[in-house]
């Protein structure tokens, strides 16, 4: 069945491009490509787009509202940081230039914070999206990931955030350290939970807690299943020791795959947080759609 958007809204990662034609509130379609901001130049966007929502474009001319890496530098045009505090939304959100007749593009701001110096993409439109549905809501949310965000929210604006680069270390670590030959697929519970408690009373003890996993290995043949949810394990507690300023006595939220955020509240939940679990693309569709409505 033809669709024809009322406008369009866009998560535009690294990796991947992800578009949904709107009516209003309301997803109609929604398409997908591999063409995130890693594999463009700067004149490929345009058509990448363009190939992705062609179809659901009218007689008219029609919005595009995007967030994320697509703002970026390296992105297709450069949305500049708005400074916290601030609301997650700074309603400044940047035109790309010399578009398709058929569509005027809006890109999202990011966030950036002076001390300790920290940046955020994307995130901040999944915060909007939460406090929209989420009224007079104060606490912490947790955006896990690769570089996963703890922001601090209050009266509808970020007061500040921190970035945590534990998605990233367990892939580095995992994949091209000598824990390589100890990790594998598979999981155990236990282990991962042993390595959460460890870390959470001893961060400091990470270092030498990591190479444990190999001397394991090799001593014990500890099976590579144990030692994935180990070496998660280690990490995670290490994160959550080092955010305990941010989540300690405070309502939490998490936002972000499932499966991983049911590891993060579960985690929480052991030191006494207890988070509510949301979508990230019904945020991230919810935080776009409050984009759109402040641009007027």
């Amino acid at each position: 069945m033809a669709v024809t958007a009322e406008w369009i809204a866009v998560d535009w990662g690294t990796s991947n491009l992800r578009a949904f034609a709107m009516h209003g509130e309301t997803v109609l379609a929604e398409a997908q490509s591999d063409k995130g901001m890693s594999q463009l130049e700067k004149a490929e966007f345009g058509p990448a787009l363009m190939t992705l929502i062609d179809g659901w474009l009218g007689a008219g001319v029609t919005d595009v509202v995007a967030c994320g890496m697509v703002g970026a530098r390296q992105g297709w045009v450069e949305a500049p940081y708005g400074t916290v505090p601030s609301a997650p939304l700074t309603g400044n959100a940047a035109q790309v230039p010399g578009t398709d007749a058929r569509v005027r593009v809006f890109v999202v701001p990011g966030l950036k914070q002076a001390k300790p110096a920290d940046v955020m993409r994307g995130e901040e439109t999944q915060v909007a999206g939460f406090l929209a549905k989420n009224k007079n809501w104060d606490g912490v949310i947790c955006l896990p990931g690769t570089h996963t965000k703890w922001v601090h929210v209050s009266a509808d604006e970020v007061i500040s955030f921190r970035t945590f680069m534990t998605g990233e270390m367990f892939a580095l670590l995992s994949g091209s350290s000598v824990l390589q030959h100890s990790v594998g697929e598979g999981w155990d519970e236990a282990a991962f939970e042993d390595g959460l408690g460890t870390t959470l009373s001893r961060p400091e003890a990470i270092a030498a807690e990591l190479f444990g996993i190999r001397a394991s290995d090799l001593l014990n043949a500890t099976p590579a299943a144990a030692g994935r949810a180990r070496l998660s394990g280690l990490l995670l507690g290490a994160e959550l020791a080092a955010a305990r300023p941010y989540w300690l006595g405070q309502n939490i939220a998490v936002i972000g795959d499932v499966g991983l955020s049911e590891v993060y509240a579960k985690a929480l939940k052991t030191q006494g947080g207890f988070a509510t679990i949301a979508d990230c693309q019904e945020m991230t569709i919810a935080g776009l759609t409050a984009a759109r409505n402040l641009l007027g």
